[in-house]
């Protein structure tokens, strides 16, 4: 399969991401030896590929040793449920496994309204009225919806009703799936007006044929998108020459009861994200799961960054707004190295308010200007892995030295075996993975390098890159705790930077 994507991605990429629906493990061990090679780093997998979880307990065993839904590198499973948003603004919802029966235990290949309720929610979430909301891009999903039949009238044995109504509500522009073992994509449906959205949407539903099938099927399936966000109204609502209609108009969901509303909660989701003003991506279908990840609860009484923590070192805090805080970090690289971290107990940047991200603009638009004055230029990095709080190491370095930063990040990801994707500069905390672990590095030339690889991620990976020969030259640094400085140090630092940002600082 690999290769038909390589040979696809150079004649008609670069894509940026492999979406794959249905059972990318096989039963049989022997068709799953492939993956051998490319675990060993022996083939290298071309497209970023990110793919559903299991349809039976068989296949269960690939993914119980895996961390942070990594199998090798470029290869990563999505998780039970959740909505993926590219970097492009492409949001893609999506949920693995079956359709749980009725009095069956629950098993990790099974959803239930439970699932189905918050990947709803995570759509619906940014609803402010019916007037705004204008679907999600793409739904994956293995089984199809109840409703959906083929040209002769039939209808898939692998439907679920639950689907059906997660349809109806997030109203997604294309729907994937697999199981059926044959292509099929009729004419789109129109769905209705309703309580969630005034405009009438359409979606296309593709079910993919199995990877490499006898009859030559078409199973993958090449999409150059514009995100439904950044598309006008009109085209959105515009109807195409053949329409059918709605496989769900007729369906009763009076049975499926939710248990609250979309904007109760802001943090259902499980997921994560990737380029440029239209989103490109395959869809790939069956090629032939995942424990769900166990959630560390943390004590914010004994978090260093929190400043309501009674051993917070407090010595060390340059200046507080309201939502974040400088500080000095623990252990600098050099004179101008601090902290820009939450001052609530949030986890990452990516689940940051609209409002919390304006002030976190705001203070590094100031170092910006700050460090300019000073004739240099700065990089904010966030490792959003083993780590409970938000906290942005700022790096600031010779402007001399600006033109080396990337070759430096070039360099270390080699060495480490990353892989790094570019993307344009950070607008908003929607483009970064909404759930999973993530490091990103912004740049002094207005681009991010991010990476979601973090299986045996490096922990002092920003300063092995700035201590580098190539820019700060002083390896022995690397690690925190050989960089350690008494508490005057820290003072005479933290009054040092202070008094040089006060005309910067707008919290005064």
């Amino acid at each position: 399969m690999f290769q038909r994507v390589e040979s696809i991605n150079k004649k008609a990429g670069p894509f940026e991401i492999l979406l794959c629906v249905g059972d990318f493990f096989s039963e049989d061990e022997k068709q799953n030896e492939e993956l051998i090679a490319y675990r060993n780093g022996h083939k290298h997998i071309p497209v970023p590929t990110y793919i559903l979880g299991p349809n039976n307990k068989n296949v269960q065993a690939y993914y119980e040793n895996t961390q942070d839904g990594e199998i090798c590198s470029n290869l990563t499973y999505l998780g039970k449920r959740g909505l993926y948003t590219l970097s492009s603004g492409v949001k893609i919802a999506y949920i693995s496994g079956l359709e749980r029966p009725a009095g069956a235990t629950e098993q990790e290949f099974y959803f239930g309204l439970d699932d189905i309720e918050a990947v709803r929610n995570s759509c619906l979430v940014n609803k402010s009225s019916a007037s705004d909301y204008r679907g999600v891009d793409i739904l994956l999903s293995s089984p199809w919806p109840h409703g959906i039949t083929t040209n002769d009238g039939q209808e898939n044995k692998n439907t679920s009703k639950l689907l059906s109504f997660l349809c109806r509500d997030i109203k997604p522009r294309y729907h994937f799936c697999a199981m059926s073992k044959k292509y099929f994509e009729p004419a789109p449906y129109r769905l209705p007006s309703d309580q969630i959205t005034q405009l009438e949407l359409c979606t296309r539903f593709i079910s993919l044929a199995d990877v490499g099938n006898a009859e030559k099927e078409k199973y993958i399936y090449a999409l150059s998108l514009t995100p439904v966000e950044k598309m006008r109204v009109m085209e959105l609502i515009q109807k195409t020459t053949i329409e059918i209609k709605c496989p769900f108009a007729d369906l009763n969901f009076n049975d499926i009861k939710l248990k609250g509303d979309a904007t109760e909660s802001k943090q259902y989701f499980f997921d994560m994200e990737s380029k440029n003003d239209r989103g490109k991506c395959f869809s790939g279908g069956n090629d032939r799961q995942h424990k769900k990840p166990k959630v560390q609860q943390w004590d914010q009484e004994i978090c260093w960054f929190c400043l309501s923590c009674p051993s917070v070192e407090k010595h060390l805090i340059i200046t507080i707004g309201t939502h974040f805080y400088l500080a000095l970090a623990k252990g600098p690289i050099n004179d101008y190295h601090i902290l820009c971290c939450s001052i609530n107990h949030i986890p990452c940047a990516a689940q940051l308010t609209e409002e919390d991200w304006k002030e976190l603009l705001r203070f590094k638009k100031a170092l910006k200007k700050f460090f300019k004055a000073q004739n240099q230029v700065v990089c904010f990095t966030e490792r959003n892995y083993k780590t409970s709080h938000l906290q942005i190491n700022v790096f600031a370095l010779d402007e001399g030295l600006a033109w080396k930063i990337p070759h430096a990040f070039e360099d270390k990801s080699e060495e480490f075996n990353l892989e790094f994707e570019t993307i344009p500069q950070l607008a908003d905390s929607q483009m970064l993975p909404q759930q999973g672990p993530y490091f990103v590095a912004e740049l002094p030339n207005d681009t991010t390098l991010i990476t979601r690889q973090m299986k045996h991620f490096p922990i002092h990976f920003a300063r092995d890159v700035f201590c580098s020969e190539n820019l700060l030259n002083c390896d022995e640094k690397v690690d925190w705790r050989a960089c350690k400085l008494d508490m005057d140090a820290e003072k005479d630092l933290v009054k040092n930077f202070r008094e040089k940002f006060a005309k910067y600082d707008f919290t005064s």
